[in-house]
């Protein structure tokens, strides 16, 4: 079997052999785009193949920005169109090709990837571990009253501003700069590279898929949030995504969809866990909890490089034993946070944790406790106090959350 790199003459064969593996048919093209292997760029793509040249595999990366606790960008491989025919499964065509993937990818001097897991018992066996969650929050309209008091013994006010409603067609390049705004403030989200919007290659917003567009601008007139929705079936009204970094923005966007006519319901789409949506009705059993999945799973390629790119809250040390299985390393790193920032370096010292590099991809944005992952015997401590000191080292200003699909 040949793993090898793919160029543009390569395309049409490497979409044929990704949707084949998954049995579904390309879409039929549409004018303006919109079909998601659009934003393949070939040369972050390769194929395996077979002895006799068939190819039997694919998997691809696209070239984002990562947003790391401390608002800190950093490169961010996003691993995608990872598929096998089934003919070829459980030969060892995908292990292949992950290895040929990551090792590429250290090769380029990359100290972390990223994806989406189809399936979540897959991707562990890299190296990946979940690193951000997402659900849904739905609202019955009939009960969808907001109660939104000032905090005591503070100045908080509501969102001063005006929401405005155009079509999608109408505000693309809002869109874009509201959700470039929004991402480089929010740790664990992903950017949108421009050729994804020109192309409108992914899930609404982005796609030509027909939505509105609540915009929501300030009291200057300057838009800072929206809300993209459609509404369907059964009177419900549903938000594909409301994007904002002002809590009263989000309320203020929120209480416009709510207050909808000719609807039954409000699902929100992509709400981060612990979002205050749900504190703000004034009846607490308005909203029904649902859809709560993983989203952005993590593998670090370069444990030191990555520890210390990411901002730090809290002062302290820790020993790290980790097991990179899949790439046969094994590394005990002493970690040493004073005043935001990290240092990272190998040491003899006996470890506080041992933990697999998964692990320690969940662990890296602050969206798991090690606590959590000690408890459920993926993590051994080695001192009584260990999880209690990770879960204040790891602990992060603001909860990681990622929305964009790809």
């Amino acid at each position: 079997m040949e793993i090898r790199p793919t160029t543009d003459e390569d395309r049409d064969v490497f979409v044929d052999t990704a949707h084949a593996a998954f049995g579904l048919f390309p879409e039929t093209p549409v004018e303006g785009g919109g079909l998601w292997w659009s934003a393949l760029e070939m040369d972050h793509c390769v194929l395996a193949l077979t002895a006799d040249g068939r190819p039997v595999g694919t998997a691809a990366t696209h070239p984002f920005e990562l947003t790391l606790p401390g608002e800190t960008l950093v490169p961010a491989p996003g691993v995608t169109a990872v598929g096998v025919l089934p003919s070829h499964r459980r030969q060892g065509v995908l292990s292949a090709m992950m290895r040929h993937q990551l090792t590429e990818l250290r090769t380029r001097g990359e100290f972390l990837s990223v994806l989406l897991a189809s399936e979540a018992p897959i991707y562990g066996r890299f190296g990946y571990g979940p690193a951000t969650y997402t659900g849904r929050l739905t609202v019955q309209r009939h009960k969808a009253a907001l109660d939104v008091p000032r905090a005591h013994g503070t100045a908080d006010a509501p969102a001063t501003g005006s929401v405005e409603v155009l079509r999608r067609a109408e505000c693309g390049e809002i869109l874009e700069e509201v959700y470039d705004r929004y991402r480089r403030a929010q740790p664990g989200a992903l950017s949108r590279p421009h050729r994804w919007w020109a192309l409108r290659a992914g899930q609404p917003p982005i796609s030509p898929a027909p939505r509105y567009i609540a915009v929501h601008r300030d009291a200057d007139g300057v838009p800072d949030g929206y809300a993209s929705y459609s509404l369907g079936e059964k009177q419900t009204l549903t938000v594909d995504e409301t994007i904002t970094t002002d809590d009263a923005v989000f309320t203020a966007l929120a209480r416009f969809v709510l207050g909808h006519d000719l609807v039954s319901q409000v699902v929100f789409k992509h709400v981060p866990p612990q979002h205050p949506l749900r504190w703000q009705l004034t009846d607490f059993r308005a909203a029904e909890v649902g859809g709560d999945t993983d989203w952005l799973w993590v593998r670090l390629l370069d444990v030191p490089r990555a520890l210390t790119a990411r901002g730090w809250f809290t002062d302290g040390e820790l020993v790290l034993a980790v097991d990179d299985p899949f790439l046969d390393w094994h590394g005990r790193y002493l970690l040493t946070v004073r005043d935001g920032k990290a240092e990272c370096v190998p040491t003899g010292q006996e470890p506080d944790l041992s933990l697999d590099v998964r692990d320690l991809g969940s662990l890296y944005l602050g969206g798991t406790a090690p606590s959590t992952l000690v408890r459920a015997g993926h993590i051994r401590a080695h001192r009584p106090d260990a999880a209690t000191r990770a879960d204040a080292l790891f602990r992060t200003d603001r909860s990681p959350h990622c929305l964009h699909w790809f």
